[in-house]
């Protein structure tokens, strides 16, 4: 192990002191450079860097270590636990003093998870484009003293503003009450009491009690058994180990070598760190790690480091961090700047005409180029679009919370509803991780039921730490009756020996009515050794299992010992069973346009077995050739990832390879993961999902975490994600043509007519539109029945052919009013407030032809909640028109505004009918354009893309990567990214 000075001088001093007495002057002239630049503060790390000491400006008398890269950037060191906090009595604990202290030098114990001020957040509802131009237009109502329109624009920006904010708060309470639901919880000695704390609660040099079926809260080291609780038991053993290591003194070999350490104490599942799918044993001193989980056993750890500067933590935090914009903010904000420049363009327009027609800069009141250009600010960004997206995705990612899947980026919505490959893990999510036992084979003239018995007897009794095969042993023989029958019949065990890695068995010995037997069970070959059947009985049992093997089953051969004679009585065949739903899910999920590839570390023959239990195809290989090795091309090792079903014996750094050949070839990879070392997969898929029971390292890690088993969630994710998508783009249709209809109509009568919509009335129009079409959120969306993509020219497309269908009706309606009847006024009425009724009508109905969806989904039946919405807007707007409230008479011209600005009902039903009208057209209109096979494709993500120069040119250089990484002798090869963080961390 190296210092924090770093290795390379370590390595100089060393092969100095091979050449003589000068090199040991070289030596010292290191270690005192050493000291100098420690006595500095500065330290050079082994990459170059500099290991600074920095003062807080808020607390200078604190310092903190930060290393200074090459290029200058400051990245903090994880601070060491003094070793005086290290000396706890283990029965004592340490005091309650001692916890704040510590809590806050190293604070909490849980991985860091980003928390944003939400005042800050409140305000961040008030920037972007859109929002900028929208406080331009606050900041000119207030210098033209347009004081009412000055208060309704700030209303309409505080009010999304607050909506988003709220709805996002929202969400984010039901995702943080999910959590802290699952919160893990600790048995900790503190004062010399046992306590039970949250696990966030644990501080350095706690004494932690861990026990079978506990997950371990912390870094720590073992330091007795629960039942030691004086130590004689550790004290003699650690005794042993020195005197073993003193003995072994001189021996070219590791220090822990042949020492003897005595019994195992406890045993960890550690496969979500180092893929071993067997139990570790543990001993006196050796080191548990955080979130691994105690399989056997009860014991008392000292807490050494916290969630933070643990293994987990420090794997944690390489894939943590950055602000990288996501792909649905980059599509807002190329949305919100194209509408902006419009913007710009039409004001240009107007302003270039106004100075031909002699219009007024700010003079008269009503129709100057200033007035006109407040409108243009109003209408031509819609404010509301941050505040509805971001309230469509909170309402979703409450109602995804509440099916058990916590969004932790609410961008990660929209890429899970354009995945169409999802790479799913094998054991827990479509199996049910728990193993069951097939049809056993029995040897002829053996009773089923008396060989489950044996195997029953030669099982662990201790009910509370059973192993999994123990466990599906005695599970199973409630399908046995006459075997409970048996067992119940006077069986008693005198002695019962564990599973020995060497004979490969388990054996107990028994009595019945006087009688001595052995019964045993392990290893199919290690039984028949034990047994020596004759050769027909022996070959009939190598085929059948072989034949288990084929078929992916894990076999387990019984036998009993009587009056000295060994009986081979059969085989037990185990396998992890798939799900009862996963089937159907799968199946649903191909209807999705969702391919589903397995990966799993499992042997290839069980993952085929579990293939062809589900329907997903037999095409699984082993991961052999994935990384470096064999004579492979790049794209043709790129079309072998993306044909294959699966991938079996994988490790985490083939899911990231996987993963990266399919974004390779253009498609949205979603990928599932539970482990420390599929942090980094899960970081590089559009998608990453943690699933039940994931390491915090991977849930920190994923995007979306599920509290819930099995593939079906996801599924349902799915369906969900797409439906919160159709929702977006049927209002970005729906708010792009509602800008470009009233700009192209604007710009049309300020340069023919030099006349505008008024500025109350606009003002009060971006107001409904906002408030109305916030009910999108829970509309009944149907789902998309492939991936979905914006196709940005398709919806531009789309919403301009809109918006001049709805200029063009407003044009119609305005042009009837110069008919010498009046056109659609029957008797009386103002023209500000028909035209105001006839846009309200046109643009609110729109969004019912915008959620239509164009084919690619099922129509649905608007919700309540939108209809409402509409109709409550639709009827404020009439109620406007009939009475003309915003009509300002008697101020207004009585020509302009007749009957003091009201408007007969005869005029209000006729603009209603001829909305109506324009709606059935442009929704004809919309059918159409959807069903154009050249407008559908137009945008489309191109999927499957070969690109074999770029394929093999990258594939070449990753082995000669590889290759250069190989390490010098007597070092591991650095092959991967587990290897890669392991070197990196000695």
């Amino acid at each position: 192990m190296s210092d924090s000075s770093g290795t390379q001088p370590e390595l100089q001093h060393s092969k100095h002191e091979e050449a003589g007495a000068a090199n040991d002057e070289y030596g010292t002239l290191i270690e005192f450079i050493r000291a100098q630049k420690r006595s500095t503060g500065d330290e050079e790390g082994n990459d170059g860097s500099k290991i600074v000491k920095k003062r807080s400006l808020l607390t200078p008398w604190k310092t903190r270590e930060v290393r200074v890269n090459k290029e200058g950037e400051e990245e903090t060191v994880a601070a060491k636990v003094p070793a005086s906090w290290l000396e706890t009595d283990m029965t004592h604990g340490i005091s309650e003093s001692d916890v704040a202290k510590r809590r806050q030098q190293f604070g909490y114990n849980e991985l860091e998870s980003p928390h944003e001020n939400l005042i800050i957040k409140f305000f961040g509802f008030f920037k972007g484009p859109i929002l900028y131009t929208m406080e331009l237009a606050v900041a000119l109502a207030g210098g033209l003293r347009d004081w009412i329109d000055f208060g309704v624009i700030i209303a309409i920006l505080l009010l999304n503003a607050f909506v988003g904010w709220y709805q996002e708060k929202q969400a984010g309470d039901i995702v943080a009450q999910l959590k802290a639901g699952i919160a893990l919880r600790s048995t900790i000695v503190r004062d010399g009491q046992e306590h039970e704390v949250e696990a966030r609660e644990l501080v350095p040099g706690d004494i932690v009690i861990v026990e079978d079926g506990k997950t371990i809260p912390c870094d720590g080291r073992l330091l007795a058994d629960y039942d030691d609780k004086d130590m004689s038991q550790a004290n003699a053993i650690r005794e042993k180990m020195e005197a073993s290591k003193h003995k072994g003194a001189g021996e070219d070999e590791d220090d822990d070598a042949g020492v003897d350490k005595g019994p195992a104490i406890i045993a960890c599942d550690q496969s979500a760190i180092t893929g071993e799918s067997l139990a570790v044993d543990k001993h006196i001193g050796d080191t548990v790690f955080y979130t691994t989980g105690c399989k056997r056993g009860k014991a008392y750890i000292l807490c050494t480091d916290i969630a933070k500067q643990t293994f987990v933590g420090r794997t944690a935090a390489l894939v943590l961090g950055g602000n990288e914009k996501g792909h649905f903010q980059k599509v807002m904000d190329s949305i919100g700047t194209a509408l902006l420049v419009l913007v710009v363009v039409f004001t240009l327009i107007f302003w270039i005409g106004g100075f031909f027609r002699n219009t007024g800069i700010a003079t008269p009141k009503d129709n100057n180029l200033l007035v006109y250009t407040l409108i243009f600010l109003i209408i031509g960004v819609p404010v509301g679009l941050p505040c509805v997206t971001t309230t469509t995705m909170a309402v979703g990612a409450a109602y995804l919370a509440k099916r058990q899947a916590i969004v932790q980026k609410l961008t990660a919505i929209e890429s899970l509803a354009g995945v169409d490959i999802l790479c799913s893990d094998k054991t827990g999510t479509l199996t049910a991780n728990k193993l069951s036992i097939h049809e056993p084979f029995v040897s002829e003239g053996v009773d089923v039921n008396f060989m489950m018995a044996v195997a029953a007897l030669a099982s662990s009794h201790n009910v509370k730490s059973l192993d999994p095969i123990d466990k599906v042993t005695i599970s199973t023989l409630k399908d046995y009756p006459g075997a409970i029958e048996e067992l119940g019949a006077g069986w008693k065990t005198h002695k019962f020996t564990p599973f020995d890695p060497v004979s490969k068995r388990i054996t107990a010995e028994v009595e019945k009515d006087g009688k001595q037997y052995v019964a045993a069970k392990g290893a199919p070959n290690a039984i028949l050794k034990l047994c020596n059947p004759d050769q027909e009985t022996a070959a009939t049992y190598r085929k059948v299992a072989g034949d288990f093997a084929s078929r992916g089953f894990r076999s387990l051969g019984v036998a009993i010992n009587e009056n000295g004679q060994w009986k081979l009585l059969g085989l037990l065949p185990m396998f992890d069973p798939p799900r009862s739903d996963t089937a159907a899910t799968i199946a649903e999920a191909q209807t999705l346009g969702v391919g589903v590839k397995m990966l799993t570390g499992d042997a290839v023959a069980i993952a085929k077995e579990t293939c062809k239990m589900l329907a997903l195809g037999t095409k699984v290989y082993d991961s052999q050739r994935l990384i470096g090795s064999g004579g492979m091309a790049g794209s043709a090792i790129h079309d072998f990832v993306e044909a294959a079903d699966g991938f079996a014996e994988v490790f985490p750094e083939h899911k990231y390879q996987v993963v990266e050949m399919l974004q390779n070839r253009g498609h949205l990879t979603a990928m599932t993961g539970d482990g420390v070392n599929d942090a980094p997969s899960l970081k590089k898929a559009d998608c990453g999902i943690a699933v039940e029971g994931a390491s915090d390292a991977a849930r920190s890690a994923a995007d979306v975490v599920f509290l819930d088993e099995g593939l079906s969630t996801i599924i349902t994710s799915i369906k969900v994600a797409r439906q919160i998508f159709h929702r977006m783009k049927a209002y970005i249709q729906y708010r792009i043509s509602l800008c470009l209809h009233l700009e192209v109509y604007l710009v049309l009568t300020i340069l023919i007519l030099d006349e505008v919509i008024r500025v109350d009335l606009i003002v009060f129009l971006a107001l409904f539109a906002d408030v109305a079409t916030i009910a999108i959120a829970y509309d009944n969306a149907p789902h998309a029945r492939q991936p979905v993509e914006w196709q940005l020219p398709k919806i531009w497309i789309i919403s301009t052919i809109l918006g001049l269908l709805l200029a063009a009706g407003t044009w119609i309606i305005r042009g009837t009013l110069f008919l010498n009847n009046g056109g659609i006024i029957q008797n009386f009425g103002n023209t500000q407030e028909i035209l105001y009724l006839e846009v309200a009508l046109t643009e609110n109905w729109l969004i019912f032809v915008t959620r239509l969806g164009g084919g690619e989904s099922d129509i649905t039946l608007p919700s309540w909640q939108l209809v409402g919405a509409v109709l409550a807007v639709d009827a404020l707007a009439t109620i406007f028109c009939l009475f003309g409230w915003l009509s300002g008479a008697p101020n207004r011209n009585p020509i302009t505004a007749p009957h003091g600005g009201w408007t007969d009902i005869v005029t209000v039903v006729r603009v209603w009918a001829y909305s109506i009208g324009v709606t059935v057209v442009i929704a004809l209109v919309y059918f159409i354009l959807n069903r154009i096979p050249a407008l559908d494709r137009l945008g489309r993500r191109q999927r499957s893309v070969k690109n074999e120069m770029l394929e093999d040119f990258m594939q070449s250089i990753q082995r000669l990567t590889i290759i250069h990484e190989k390490a010098e002798e007597g070092k591991p090869d650095v092959y991967s990214i587990q290897q890669r963080l392991e070197v990196e961390d000695e």
